[in-house]
Formats: structure tokens, sequence, C-alpha cells
């Protein structure tokens, strides 16, 4: 595999053609832009500012981020998914035996800074345009541009710093707003400082941003659902509860009912999607590299599926609380032979449902990544709320809850953290949240390694995560080659 460091990649892909992100299929744009190949000059008109949004979108669901790996990375490590064997992919990921020299682990920094330098890029271009008197109104693809900037900030300082909430004066990740001179070399933030430029983007970004939705893009409703997110992370609960109960109260989603939601998995775009990345077939499908593969029983209706992670016993025993719950329904039977007990640990999610008939395209591998749900926000409603109001915060809880009509709703007595924890594991399995809940709250995890007795040599059965250095990243060593000043401020532990 190509290495590519920062600092040549904010260099080199200054004159990449935006379009190489899609396929210029009139689908999705009706003109070409004016000038493809110089990002200094290539936005001149708002289809050309479309163009380069698009291709951002678009990039945001390779392999190595939305599309597969960043999801896996997040359930992996969270102790709710387990495996038989570490032989089929991205096993690292649950065994933290992670390299500084050695991929996929170096995927994470090489495509969010490719498409952050697009972002970076495009902003410029825009501010140059306004600062010039254009007449033409840029403020909404500024907006997503500047939300998108701060969604891959966001998760980049997550995958390579340590949680804001313990320990935001340690290294996070190099802040980079602008496109580089040849001859810079950035150093790295701290997570304060990543976290305040995250805050920043998406304030600015906020009133710049069409209340309207529009599939595969960033509205204010999208932006207001990340400022919830981010500001959850950062323990800030006022911020996170008043970001999320503007999305929830705005009346533009709504939740779905237990009968709507299995089936919700086959349609795109639906009630609760608050930010839905497009996977178009002959495009951007993953096919067997998809996430749909990594979750469904190897041998069910594809030779090809590699049934690495399913569901943990201390998962199916937290959704087997109740067995009349309606997410049972996206779950299957992830045995390799006949002889083994059954055990419903397989997530058709990424498959549209059991019978792998996909959301309605010609691939079943094809299946949209719902990054933002309406159901998150009532849940992170429910957590920030429940310092303050109990009543306020069983009752968002409840809205989820429903979902296991056998057991009894939370009230203002029995409502607590590990409730709400519980039922967001629930309600957001294999959507990449649960190692990111288990860090910010300083949570140790346990791991189902007796269930498939595989080997693990780089970690404990048991993690406590404010001790453990491998719970973040190493900086890639082709980053560090290229940049050596990195080389003292690499993680612990590598």
């Amino acid at each position: 595999m190509k290495k590519i460091n920062i600092t040549k990649l904010f260099v080199i892909l200054g004159a990449v053609c935006f379009l190489g992100m899609y396929s210029c299929s009139k689908d999705f744009l009706d003109e070409a832009p004016t000038n493809s190949g110089d990002a200094a000059t290539a936005v001149k008109t708002k289809a050309d500012a479309q163009v380069m949004i698009t291709g951002i979108m678009r990039g945001m669901t390779d392999l190595s981020y939305y599309g597969r790996n960043f999801i896996v990375y997040a359930e992996a490590k969270g102790g709710e998914v387990t495996t038989r064997t570490l032989g089929r992919g991205l096993s690292s990921y649950y065994d933290f035996n992670h390299s500084a020299a050695t991929s996929p682990e170096e995927g994470f920094w090489n495509d969010m800074y490719n498409r952050i330098l697009q972002a970076n890029n495009l902003i410029k271009n825009i501010k140059d345009l306004q600062a010039s008197g254009t007449v033409e109104d840029f403020n909404d693809i500024l907006g997503q541009a500047l939300t998108a900037r701060a969604i891959m900030y966001f998760d980049l300082v997550r995958l390579y710093g340590k949680p804001y909430t313990f320990a935001k004066t340690t290294y996070g990740v190099p802040n980079e707003l602008e496109p580089l001179d040849a001859s810079a070399h950035p150093l790295r933030a701290t997570v304060e400082e990543n976290y305040n430029q995250i805050v920043k983007d998406l304030t600015d970004a906020a009133p710049l941003l069409s209340k309207t939705k529009k599939n595969g893009f960033i509205n204010y409703y999208a932006n207001k659902a990340m400022q919830a997110r981010v500001a959850l992370s950062m323990g800030n609960y006022p911020g996170a509860l008043s970001a999320a109960e503007e999305v929830i109260n705005s009346g533009a989603y709504s939740p779905y009912s237990n009968s709507e939601w299995v089936n919700s998995w086959t349609k795109q775009f639906g009630s609760e999607s608050i930010f839905e990345l497009a996977m178009v077939p002959n495009e951007n499908d993953l096919g067997s590299s998809s996430l749909s593969i990594y979750y469904r029983k190897q041998d069910y209706k594809s030779s090809s599926a590699r049934g690495q992670y399913f569901g943990s016993d201390y998962f199916l025993a937290r959704l087997g609380q109740d067995p009349t719950d309606v997410r049972w329904g996206i779950m299957g039977d992830d045995r390799e032979f006949v002889t083994e007990p059954i055990h419903m640990g397989a997530s058709y999610k990424y498959s549209g449902n059991i019978n792998i008939d996909g959301d309605g395209k010609a691939t079943g591998t094809a299946v949209n990544i719902k990054v933002i749900r309406l159901s998150e926000m009532y849940l992170i409603a429910a957590e920030a709320a429940l310092p303050v109001d109990k009543v306020k915060a069983a009752n968002y809880l409840n809205e989820i809850r429903k979902r296991s009509p056998g057991l009894a709703p939370a009230t203002s007595t029995t409502i607590t953290i590990d409730m709400i924890l519980d039922e967001k594991s629930k309600e957001l399995f294999t959507e990449g949240q649960r190692y990111f809940d288990m860090l910010r709250l300083g949570k140790s995890i346990t791991f189902n390694d007796d269930f498939g007795g595989v080997p693990i040599t780089a970690r404990t059965k048991t993690i406590d995560v404010t001790t453990f250095d491998k719970i973040v990243l190493p900086i890639p060593q082709a980053e560090i080659n290229a940049n050596p000043g990195l080389k003292a401020q690499q993680n612990p532990g590598y």
C-alpha cells in the first residue's frame, strides 16, 4: 500500500480532480467544475462547490472510514462483540495488537486527512469568493464543509487522542485548517485544542445551513445532532441536552414505531435518519469488503461473508432481558456448524434484513450508512438530563426503551446511567458507538474472549481505559518518517 503522510498529502492532493470522488453521474450533478484541476481556483460557481462537497460526502464512505473500518473499530473494542477467530480481517481492533508500521490503522489517518484537505480547500475557495463580492449564495455548502471538517476531526481525535473527559491536556492530532506549504511539518495539538476547533466549526456552520432535509448531505439538524454528540463526549451535559432537544422538538424527524423498526433497515433515508451517507452500486459499494460481510453469518447466502464479529454473550444477555424486544428482528444465527448451539449474534443492519434484501438497491452490500439517527438524540438527552432532572431523563429513555415491551418503563427512581448505556447498546448495536461511550465515561471493558478461545496477548480480558495506553492508536510510522517532530509526540505504549 502506498504510504501517504499528512505533510505531503495537503500539498500533493491540491491538484487532484475532485470529481474523482464521484463518478460524475448526472444523478448527482448537472455541471462539471469550471476548473477541476487546480484546487486553489477550482470553485468559480455554486455548481463547482457542489461537486466538491459531493466528493467529500462520497469520500466519507471509503473503506477506511464510515464505509467499514471506523464502525468496526468502535464495535470490536467496546466489549459487545466477540469473534471465533482472529484470522478473518481487522483482528487487531479486537485484540489491540496495533503497530505504528502496519495497516489498517494507518488508513484512518491518511483517509481522514485526505478529506480534511478537500474540506479546507473548499472552505478557502468559498471564503475567497465571498471576500471578492460574489453574488452567488455559498453559505449552505460552506456550512456543510465546516461541519464535515468538524466530524472528521472529532473522529480523528477519538482514535489518536485520549478522552476529553479525563485526558484533555494530552496530545490529540494536528489541527490543520488551511492548505499546507510543502515545507510545513504540523505537530499534534492537545485534545482540548482539537475539541475547541471542532466546537468552533460546528458553531460557525450552524447558521449557514438549511433546515431542509437533503438526502446524503448535511443540514442544520445534522449539525445540531453532531453538536449534541460532541458535547456529550466533553461531559458538557447542558450543551448536549440543548442540542439534542432542538433536534427532537423540531419535528423534522420522527422515531420509528416498534412495527417499523426492523423494516427501517431495508429503506433509505427514513424518518429517523438525520445524517445518512449513500452507498451506491458500481460506485462506492464495497461488496465483499463491506460492513454487511463482517457482521453477517459466514456461510449464510454468501460464501464471501467473513462472519468476523458478532454479538458477545454479554450483549446477547442484555438484549435477552426481553425476548419480545423488536431489535431481535435484525439479529441472526451466527453458527458456523449445525452442531454448535444457536447463537443469535449476527447483525444484519447492513444487509437490510436477515434475508439480505438490502435497502432497495441492486445489491445487499450497498446499504446506506446511518451516521446519526434520532434514537441517539433521545438517548443523549436522557443521559444529559439525568444529573438534574430524572423525570425528563426517564421520559426520553422510555421513547427508546419501549422497543422492549416486556420491560418495565424507566422511572425517576429506577433510571441509572447503566440503564441508559444498556439501552444505547441495544439500539445502536454495530453502529459504531459503544467503545467511545465506554472511553468517555472511564468504564472498564470486559471482552468475551472465552467464547472463541482466541489467543490474546496485547491486552487482558478486562481493561481499565483510564490506565491502558493502547486505548488509542499509534501515530503511523510513515507520518513520523516524513515529519520527524512527531517522534517525540508518539502515543505511550508504541
